[in-house]
Order: structure tokens, then sequence, then C-alpha cells
């Protein structure tokens, strides 16, 4: 018999294990063999495997309407932007996705027409960190600089500049009238699960706006709940950015991220700027309103914070 992963193409290296059902933080295989879950789909299973509210919600939505796309209204999108906004502060647009990689997009995209819109469209460069990780599109591996994640894909994008992790002179000197945003983890993942210092962080908000430059956030991989805040930027003081991009944890093992932007930076994206065929559909909103509801009715985050003491005290 042949080998039936032949026709999927070798960009990963999955062991032998097949997975037929996962319980809590347990997989189990079709043999009966549990294992314990630590990597919850790269950071993804923010309730675990099978929550009953998650399995509720999704049997619910999916009786009634799968998909119409963004042409007509979704409520329940309306609903959870709504929900996103009352929670992070800066936040009063929202743009969903089906992935981290989807809401880079949208960031990027968002900052350079906000300058556009603005009248200064020589503000194109998107300033980034050594380490970083912000997706798979050309764009992403652009802006995360990996020389191997860009080996074989062509010339480099212009538009594009990456300084050291914990260089501050080479940032500060990065930061010019032709920047139109710094991009930054505030706890990177890849890069060695490097978190920036909280005075750091404020540090980099007044520099942006010194500058005249947008500060978007990749909370994809730190955020919802995972450093004991909703969102690791909430650590700092008077460091809430313009754009912040969300997924991976936002939709519980449901494909779904999110663009949150503040008023006068999302205002600037109109009809034709941006789009989704799938993004924010009836399934994807009710998942993730399911998982915010979770999160907050059983106090997620705290627990988030009180394990994570625990643990560094160990």
């Amino acid at each position: 018999m042949s080998d039936p992963r032949q026709h999927i193409m070798p960009v990963y290296r999955p062991p032998e294990e097949t997975f037929e059902r996962g319980e809590g933080v347990r997989l189990i295989t079709s043999e009966g063999k549990s294992y314990l879950d630590f990597v919850a789909g790269i950071a993804v299973s923010s309730l675990g495997h099978s929550h009953p509210d998650m399995v509720a919600a999704l049997q619910d939505q999916a009786s009634k309407l799968w998909h119409t796309s963004n042409m007509f209204r979704v409520p329940a999108g309306e609903d959870l932007a709504r929900k996103i906004c009352e929670r992070v502060g800066f936040a009063n647009r929202v743009f969903f996705t089906n992935s981290g990689t989807e809401a880079i997009e949208c960031a990027l995209k968002t900052a350079r027409k906000f300058h556009w819109v603005n009248g200064d469209p020589d503000r194109y460069e998107i300033v980034t960190l050594s380490g970083a990780f912000h997706g798979r599109s050309l764009g992403a591996i652009n802006a995360g600089g990996n020389p191997k994640y860009l080996e074989g894909f062509g010339p480099a994008l212009p538009g594009f500049k990456q300084v050291g992790f914990d260089d501050h002179e080479a940032l500060d000197a990065a930061i010019t009238e032709k920047t139109a945003a710094v991009l930054v983890e505030p706890v990177q993942g890849e890069g060695g699960v490097r978190a920036i210092p909280e005075t750091c962080l404020t540090d980099l908000r007044k520099l942006c706006t010194d500058r005249g430059a947008l500060l978007i956030y990749d909370e994809v991989q730190c955020g919802m709940g995972r450093t004991g805040q909703l969102f690791a930027y909430e650590w700092a003081v008077d460091a809430e950015p313009d754009i912040m991009c969300v997924a991976k944890g936002v939709g519980g093992g449901f494909p779904f991220g999110a663009c949150l932007t503040s008023e006068a930076t999302g205002e600037v994206m109109q009809p034709g700027s941006h789009g989704s065929t799938y993004g924010g559909n009836p399934v994807a909103c009710a998942a993730a309103l399911a998982v915010l509801d979770v999160i907050e009715e059983e106090g997620l985050v705290g627990r988030a914070n009180k394990i994570g003491a625990e643990v560094e005290a160990t």
C-alpha cells in the first residue's frame, strides 16, 4: 500500500502518531494512547480540546448558517467586534481574518494606507526586530526577515527594515520620515520566547508618537491570556498600539484572526481597500465569542498569571 502522505506537500515532518480525538489537555490516538498536549496546536487551543461551550456554540451555529461572506451583515461578528473593542481600550475597528498571517497583512496595508490618506505617501517602510516571526506570506516573511524563510522566494521586498532585538540606538536611527510603522511582538515566540521589557514598550510608544509612525503589536501568539494579561502589552504603562494583530488562541482551534485598529487608523480602510471571503463568517464568530466568554467566566487570564507565578517559584 502506498504511503497515504504522498500527496501532502512536504513542508512539515509530522511523527507517525495520528490523533483521533482530544479531551481537555490530552490528545488520544486511534489505538487509545493518551498524550499530554504541550503543543496546543501551536499555541492555538486556548480552552483545550472539545470544551463543551465551544462544541455547543459551533453545533448551534452550524445548524443555522455557515457562510454568507462579508457582502452581508454578520450579527455575530458585530457582537464580537463590540466585545473586543470594549475590552481592548485602544481599539475601535476590527477586521476579521482566518489566520495571524492575514491579520499581519491587513495591518501592513492599513499602516501604509493611513499615511497615504494623510498626505504622506513616502511613509511606507516597516521597521521590525531581529528574531521576529510574523507569518508565512511574502509580506510577512519579509517583515520577519528570517533568511531561511526568505530563501528561494526571490529578492527581498522593498520597504522593510530590521534592527537588533535589543539595539536601542539602531531602532532610534531606523525610525525616519519614511517609517510607516514599527511592528513588534511584545513577546517573541520563534525568536526564543524573548519579552520586550515593559519600560521599553512604553518608550517605543512615545518614540513612535514623536516621530509620526504607527505602532503595531503582533500578539498572535503571546495574546489571549498567555502572559497573565489578556494581551501582553497590557503589562506596560502607556504603551497602547495603533494596530494589533491577534489569532491562534482567539479561535480556540477554529481558524480565526483579527486586525484591531484605533478609530483614526482604521477609518482609512474604506470599501475596496481590503477583504476576505471567509474572514468573520458566522461559524468562526460563534467560536470566538465562546472563547471570549469562557476565558472571562472561568477566570482563565488570572489562572494563567497564578500558574505562571507558581512555575517561576519552583
